[in-house]
């Protein structure tokens, strides 16, 4: 495969891991964490960045030749690789934002072994299976249909709309995180996104009306007056848990 095809292949396995992503997150936290329906992440569109650098990530490792003989042992160390690599992904994204944008995207502080919040044993653990299901799956069996994929028009239509919306929608998202890091700043304080989102929504349905999806920062109280709910709200709950301990 050369460089161009190889540069193509890792755009296409962006968008697809972006969406893919997303839908998971999605799932994910209307079952297990928030019980609700949220719109994941930092962008408004249906995908997540983290996911997409990913799986391309995954793809330019598994372009690295490894042969220690043995089909196995390359396997493992293959896997482990990628592990690994998704993992240091996380960690240095979910640092970027927590000490640069004063944000805080995900946070795994209630779960066993964490780092700072951002990383932990669980989700390292499931960084490994997306790389093998991508070593014994994806790699052997899709990457083929994807290079043919690359090759025709249809290929730089979806995926040149995918990346014009979703630099609309970066763009977009940059300045709503702007006002959200000069508040943090000001108060001194690191805002989850997900709990904000869910103390708006939550603000908005006791008014029983019907709060959006996509964008989940719109209030008609503004988004100064949200933050400020926010912050006492997690004040409020971190004065209850200190005088409960």
């Amino acid at each position: 495969m050369n460089w161009v095809d190889a540069l193509l292949v890792a755009a296409f396995l962006f968008f697809v891991g972006s969406v893919i992503g997303w839908c998971t997150e999605v799932i994910f936290r209307r079952c297990f964490t928030a019980k609700k329906w949220i719109n994941p992440g930092f962008l408004t569109g249906p995908y997540l960045p983290l996911y997409g650098f990913g799986v391309a990530g995954l793809f330019g490792i598994s372009l690295i030749p490894i042969d220690t003989g043995s089909a196995a042992w390359d396997a493992v160390i293959v896997i482990l690789v990628m592990g690994v690599a998704m993992t240091v992904i996380e960690y240095i994204a979910g640092l970027i934002f927590i000490k640069g944008m004063k944000i805080r995207l995900w946070d795994y502080s209630d779960r066993w072994g964490n780092i700072q919040g951002i990383i932990c044993p669980l989700f390292s653990l499931f960084w490994l299976i997306v790389s093998a299901f991508f070593y014994f799956v994806i790699s052997p069996f899709v990457i083929d249909a994807v290079v043919w994929f690359v090759n025709h028009m249809a290929f730089a239509f979806v995926v040149g709309l995918f990346f014009g919306v979703f630099i609309i929608d970066f763009a977009h998202s940059v300045n709503l995180s702007a006002k959200i890091r000069a508040f943090a700043k000001k108060h001194d304080v690191v805002v989850s996104f997900e709990k904000l989102k869910e103390s708006i929504k939550e603000k908005i349905e006791k008014k029983h009306k019907k709060s959006s999806f996509i964008f989940p920062f719109k209030s008609e109280r503004g988004l100064t007056v949200e933050l400020e709910n926010y912050t006492n709200k997690q004040d409020n709950d971190l004065k209850d848990e200190e005088e409960v301990s």
